[in-house]
């Protein structure tokens, strides 16, 4: 079956220890084949709409946000009903968001639905409170988990019916200088 949908995602599998067995049973994503991730950008654009100019425009975009550390510091909570891992800090993730939305205003995250998009990587969602708070607390017990960051993964696929595949993958640009190394250069 030829794909419906296509999604920007930074993979973490340093998270996967922690969140994989919990996923598998309370992210139906898992069940597509998504990796433990957290999302840029979804829906992006339509398959029929991933070209070479598109493709193009998403490599100058992404390079221009630099590689970046983080740490999966907590467990947070949309409403009773998705338990997920708190980025820190997340606003490299709101910088890659930002600027894959302004190149491409056509896909607004999450379709529009949220007024704030907050970086998140899902550990499940829609099950009994019970269930998602034991998996809370499990996977509490291995934060922080560090991950360093250098790409976004285009995947493809259609929801509950076809495994997600990796169309492509974007390296993000050069890590930010340090504070303070220009000037100690100047001043040797």
């Amino acid at each position: 079956m030829e794909p419906t949908q296509t999604a920007l995602i930074v993979p973490i599998p340093e998270a996967e220890e922690a969140v994989g067995r919990f996923r598998a049973s309370l992210d139906r994503a898992a069940s597509w084949g998504v990796p433990a991730h957290v999302t840029v950008l979804y829906p992006f654009l339509p398959p029929q709409q991933i070209n070479e100019q598109n493709l193009a425009a998403l490599r100058d975009t992404i390079a221009g946000i630099p590689r970046f550390d983080v740490a999966l510091t907590h467990v947070d909570w949309f409403g009773d009903a998705v338990v997920w891992l708190a980025p820190q800090p997340d606003r490299p993730f709101r910088d890659l968001t930002g600027a894959v939305w302004r190149r491409f205003p056509e896909a607004p995250p999450y379709a529009g639905a949220h007024s704030d998009v907050v970086p998140h990587l899902t550990i499940g969602h829609d099950a009994g409170r019970p269930v998602l708070s034991h998996a809370a607390d499990t996977v509490a017990e291995h934060l922080p988990i560090k991950a360093a960051i250098d790409r976004v993964r285009l995947i493809a696929g259609t929801p509950d019916v076809s495994p997600w595949r990796t169309v492509c993958e974007f390296p993000l640009g050069a890590p930010a200088p340090a504070v303070g190394t220009g000037f100690q250069a100047l001043s040797a």
